[in-house]
């Protein structure tokens, strides 16, 4: 029982005592007495003086001495207007230790019986993965992470953007210009290779619009009708006609990139439930647009194209099918959503994509809605803000890209670097040193990533990341490994404890009661997390465990504690600090080290 329950529970006894009233607990206002004020949460008075009739204060004093003359968990409270402040006993910070120590779930939300989809990555198979990706990865999988301690059912799916005129556009180039090489001949991963193929293509295309403009050719028509363009159209048109050659390249290419992109999945510890291909998926929507024709949601144009008139909702005209009969994104995503929310039952579905596609995902939510399906005002967008670099945006065609892999592997040479000049890890082994640099560099990534509000535009800054004092993943990781430390040294000096222990003659101090409001925090910061779909809330909180722990860690004697039962409470004490940082973390996909 959280402490607001608690303090809701007892109130609404007091009142029914005092008054005569009977409430309803929950309709009861408490919160976190604010830090001016002395107390430890706030019971809000003024709804409650229709019942007293009485002036605030004389109703805040009635219930306040009520309270501490029957209640022994609470000692004290002051009442400043309509303002409750109530503190609470040793007895209650025991009792509440005492709970969370027992419950092996801490932290765990009852299950909702809610089917939730969280899509995210969904990259383009033209290209490796960049620090924009990671960024989406991330998210996605601590979100649905978020979502599943919030007891939820979550499926983590992705959609393969593997078709398409940006496709063609690196087959183009490969045909063009790399004279049959592969990932085998060339040595690089085949995602690599491809996106190498991407920016060939606009080394090309640049190529043909400057030769054009020299002839005579208005620069913007140039960049319409640049032969290489058009090709690379007509590949498509072909790919979708079933042309065995277009196949045959495109499954080959895909192939490489896909073998890519798993290694760089498996490399930040990503997984999916249900992958879907937009090779496989594209049709779907164009059932959908015969659908929308006949029900007079969609028009043709003369050209053949389909449109969605959206300007009466301030909006304006979609593109759904084009001329030649080829579909766009909106198409496939159509078809898609109506598939997953039949087939999964799905109460709600999340799509993890950049702030670049709000307008897309307006769009997308308005069409489904005119097609007649209610099930549209529970598709969500967590529209998230550019990662950016210091010397500014990337671009894929341009080749101005980070890429994961590159990434990744600089994070673990961060990590290296920096842990060497530390001396943290001087007394381990080769093979536990270098196990540790990596779960230290993705630490140090995820974490920086995922501490910022999603919906913020962040700089991303490797070295500062991996610092290990701040508001940074190996600083928590660290931390969690000094608790296991201090507690492998109790172990081997012979001392045990358990919850036994927490219902000694031991009065907690203010930085031991500080540490226990803290973790008492842990489920409603789960609630609060999933509610604005920010992980964010799961970071900075880790990282305000940390902290205080460290604090405490610095002021307070553990295992040269000369009580012994002061000492075996407070290794209960740390001993769920290390828990609960453990599941928290975890939310967020990180790894915590027992040594460091």
């Amino acid at each position: 029982m959280t402490p607001e329950v608690f303090i809701q529970n007892q109130a609404a006894a007091a009142i029914q005592s005092l008054y005569g009233a009977a409430v309803n607990p929950s309709d009861l206002q408490v919160q976190v007495t604010r830090k001016e004020f002395e107390g430890d949460y706030t019971l809000v008075v003024f709804p409650l003086l229709k019942i007293s009739h009485s002036a605030p204060e004389n109703t805040g004093n009635a219930i306040g001495e009520y309270l501490v003359s029957n209640v022994p968990e609470i000692q004290g409270f002051n009442c400043v207007k309509g303002f409750l402040n109530i503190l609470f006993s040793d007895i209650y910070w025991k009792e509440m230790l005492l709970s969370m120590v027992e419950d092996a779930d801490y932290g765990q939300l009852p299950p909702t019986g809610r089917n939730i989809m969280v899509e995210f990555s969904s990259p383009n198979t033209n290209k490796p993965l960049h620090l924009g990706h990671i960024r989406n990865n991330l998210l996605g999988d601590s979100v649905s992470r978020l979502l599943k301690a919030g007891g939820n059912n979550v499926i983590k799916a992705t959609l393969v953007n593997d078709r398409g005129v940006h496709i063609c556009k690196s087959m183009y180039a490969w045909q063009k210009c790399f004279e049959g090489a592969t990932p085998e001949s060339t040595g690089k991963k085949g995602d690599h290779l491809v996106g190498d193929c991407y920016v060939a293509f606009n080394d090309i295309l640049n190529s043909e619009v400057e030769q054009m403009v020299k002839e005579g050719m208005d620069k913007e028509l140039a960049k319409k009708e640049a032969p290489c363009l058009k090709a690379a159209h007509e590949m498509l048109v072909k790919w979708e006609n079933g042309d065995e050659a277009v196949r045959d390249l495109w499954k080959t290419m895909n192939s490489w990139v896909l073998k890519g992109f798993e290694q760089t999945y498996d490399a930040l510890g990503i997984s999916f439930d249900k992958v879907d291909f937009e090779s496989q998926t594209y049709l779907l929507g164009k059932e959908l647009v015969q659908k929308g024709l006949q029900m007079g949601v969609f028009t043709t144009d003369p050209d053949g194209s389909v449109w969605c008139d959206l300007t009466g909702d301030g909006l304006d005209r979609k593109l759904v099918l084009r001329g030649d009969g080829t579909s766009v994104y909106i198409t496939q995503d159509l078809g898609t959503a109506e598939r997953r929310f039949s087939q999964y039952k799905l109460d709600s579905h999340v799509y993890v994509v950049g702030n670049e596609q709000d307008y897309h995902f307006q769009v997308l939510k308005l069409i489904l809605k005119k097609l007649g399906f209610d099930w549209a005002d529970q598709i969500y967008h967590l529209s998230y803000g550019m990662v950016e670099l210091p010397e500014g945006k990337m671009k894929s065609r341009e080749g101005t890209v980070v890429d994961a892999d590159d990434l990744i592997e600089k994070m673990v040479e961060e990590a290296r670097t920096t842990s060497s000049e530390s001396g943290k890890l001087a007394d381990l082994g080769a093979e536990e040193q270098e196990k540790l640099f990596h779960m230290i560099g993705l630490g140090a990534l995820k974490y920086f990533i995922i501490k910022v509000d999603p919906k913020k535009t962040m700089l991303f800054n490797p070295k500062e990341s991996i610092d290990f004092n701040g508001n940074t993943g190996p600083f928590i990781q660290y931390t969690h490994a000094r608790i296991c430390s201090i507690l492998r040294k109790a172990a081997e000096q012979g001392i045990s404890f358990s919850s036994e222990d927490i219902s000694q003659d031991v009065d907690p101090s203010a930085k031991e009661v500080r540490l226990i409001k803290l973790l008492g925090l842990f489920p409603g910061k789960i609630s609060e997390a999933v509610a604005a779909l920010s992980p964010a809330i799961i970071a900075n909180y880790s990282y305000e465990i940390a902290k205080d722990f460290n604090q405490y860690y610095h002021d307070t004697q553990i295992l040269k504690e000369e009580d012994q039962a002061v000492l075996r409470f407070r290794l209960c004490l740390i001993s769920l600090v290390a828990r609960v940082l453990v599941k928290a973390m975890g939310i967020l996909g990180i790894e915590l080290p027992e040594r460091m």
